[in-house]
């Protein structure tokens, strides 16, 4: 385990893609066994991965660029704990 900055963006970014892969998961079974399925439904994970992951990506790209060396960090761990708490929220609402 690596307890370095970049370990813990490497780690963002595995629970952003691991949740987002629970998630699929959940609504392919959830629609598959209601007889809804439509194959439509993984556009919004592609969606999903350019308005979320790519934006990151693109933050740590630039952090060579940052005199402080923290901000852009900072702003990537926030919106890397949105994301997830957004795909938390969704799953959620799932099973209400």
């Amino acid at each position: 385990m690596i307890l370095t900055v970049a370990g813990w963006m490497i780690y963002t970014l595995w629970a952003i893609f691991g949740l987002m892969i629970i998630h699929f998961l959940i609504s392919f079974f959830k629609m598959f066994w209601e007889g809804a399925f439509d194959v439509t439904f993984v556009l919004g994970y592609l969606k999903d991965v350019l308005y979320y992951v790519l934006p990151l990506n693109v933050l740590v790209n630039l952090v060579s660029i940052d005199p402080t060396g923290w901000i852009l960090v900072i702003f990537y761990f926030i919106c890397g704990l949105a994301v997830i708490l957004k795909y938390l929220l969704d799953i959620k609402r799932i099973f209400q």
